[in-house]
């Protein structure tokens, strides 16, 4: 059980006594604040799930104060008391962003009640956030070769740990879904596992979103606060300048940091996994990476393979992702002929497994028929379908123009024949042949499509 951490904020001693001992009889961990000032200092030091405010206090009242936390970034979940309630003051709390609204004298019973649903509702939008960020297209990885089964055994022994962990791969090779099964393999399954893509930022913001910033007495929480208690996943870490390497190499060793222009320490409590498709060995030989913080991350180093290394998982990937794009998407249900498979079974796949999920989801989008054929593969993936593995035809010049030209088109009718797995129909739709003429030519040129098919 997650004992809640939750803030009492009122000008008046005896009620923030009687309300701190009625939630710490219900196991929540309580603290209290006499002012708005020292409320301020309290969210930043104490980080409340939920704050009780006041609404009538000297100096800025809690109206103010809400409105300040509510224009923040990560504004947390407030509920509003006040002995001067009226329907009007209770419509404006609700619409600043205010949870709901207590009158003094404090019911007990409403007080628990009220707490208990504020709670579950901040419990309710985590979960919304981390469910859409876990909304990847595979939670598990697919595929029985040999390398899918070695990397399985690698999750179950590191994930127990709560070591740093670098995960090195091709983009599109699945290292985010490396990242989900360690962190929910993990001891820290229960919070948050955090992305940040280092990439995808401006060289200039990357410290401001991973360490946040105080500005103007408005604090912005970033990806290490988000992460706390669960893990966080730093991607394309090659991409982090080198000032902000410093900052993370401190905090790492101290457990503990600084929000940009902040000067009260955040301690650290997440577990850290490092992607890259870089080789940091080599960025750290070009001055570009910081050789302490690679060691740091290092601890536990896993790649996870190129596709190309395992395309017998391919047959499997496709069928996960008709089946997941159906149900999830919506999409109409296709299935692929056996020479499409043939084909896609044979290709080099240089974006790796994402490039695979976006062609299956383009050719159910373009949803030519219940079947998809080699053509359409082949026009979904343009001059890419002959791989580094298709044969050569290198012409005789000693032949007479007759053998040579047979001999041109009977490697010319294997090599396809080969990739939609001896299924005739389907070469003919590829060579443009009538299918009787084919079976023809064929024969005489002494070709069995039997011989080209899958056993």
């Amino acid at each position: 059980m997650i004992n809640n951490r939750i803030l009492i904020t009122d000008d008046e001693p005896e009620i923030c006594r009687l309300v701190q001992e009625i939630l710490e009889d219900e196991d929540y961990i309580v603290s209290t604040a006499g002012n708005a000032e020292e409320a301020r200092v309290a969210r930043k030091e104490f980080n409340p799930d939920l704050v009780l405010l006041d609404i009538w206090m000297p100096g800025t009242d809690g109206i103010t104060l809400l409105k300040e936390w509510m224009d923040s970034e990560n504004p947390p979940s407030v509920v509003m008391m006040s002995g001067h309630g009226n329907v009007e003051t209770a419509v404006d709390a609700i619409r600043y962003g205010a949870y709901d609204f207590l009158e003094k004298p404090l019911s007990m019973a409403k007080l628990i009640v009220t707490v208990q649903r504020a709670l579950q509702n901040v419990q309710l939008l985590n979960e919304n956030v981390q469910l859409r960020q876990q909304l990847l297209p595979a939670k598990d990885l697919i595929g029985d070769s040999h390398s899918m089964q070695q990397l399985r055994e690698q999750i179950k022994l590191v994930a127990k740990s709560d070591s740093w962990i670098l995960l090195s791969g091709e983009p599109g090779s699945g290292k985010e879904v490396v990242a989900r099964m360690i962190h929910d393999l993990s001891p820290r399954a229960d919070a948050e596992l955090v992305t940040i893509n280092l990439a995808a930022i401006p060289v200039e913001n990357i410290a401001v979103q991973m360490f946040g910033s105080e500005k103007n007495g408005k604090i912005t929480a970033g990806s290490f606060e988000q992460a706390s208690g669960g893990t966080l996943l730093l991607d394309e870490i090659a991409d982090m300048d080198l000032d902000t390497q410093a900052k993370l190499i401190g905090a790492l060793r101290e457990n503990r940091f600084l929000r940009v222009g902040g000067n009260t320490p955040v301690e650290l409590d997440v577990r850290v996994i490092a992607a890259t498709t870089h080789n940091l060995e080599e960025e750290v030989s070009a001055g570009r990476f910081r050789e302490d913080l690679y060691y740091r991350l290092n601890v536990i180093p896993i790649t996870i393979p190129p596709l190309r290394e395992h395309p017998e998982d391919v047959p499997k990937l496709i069928d996960y992702y008709l089946d997941y794009m159906a149900r999830i998407e919506h999409l109409p249900a296709r299935r692929f002929s056996s020479g499409a498979l043939s084909l896609l079974g044979t290709y080099s796949w240089p974006g790796n497994v994402r490039e695979l999920k976006n062609l299956i989801q383009r050719l159910l989008i373009l949803n030519r028929g219940e079947e998809v054929a080699v053509a359409e593969v082949q026009s979904a993936l343009g001059k890419r379908t002959v791989t580094e593995e298709s044969p050569q035809y290198a012409p005789d010049y000693n032949q007479s123009l007759r053998e040579a030209r047979d001999d041109f088109e009977r490697n010319y009718l294997l090599h396809h024949l080969k990739q939609v797995g001896g299924n005739v129909s389907e070469l003919a739709q590829i060579v443009g042949m009538e299918r009787t003429h084919l079976y023809r030519k064929l024969k005489a040129l002494d070709i069995n499509p039997k011989n080209s098919r899958k056993h």
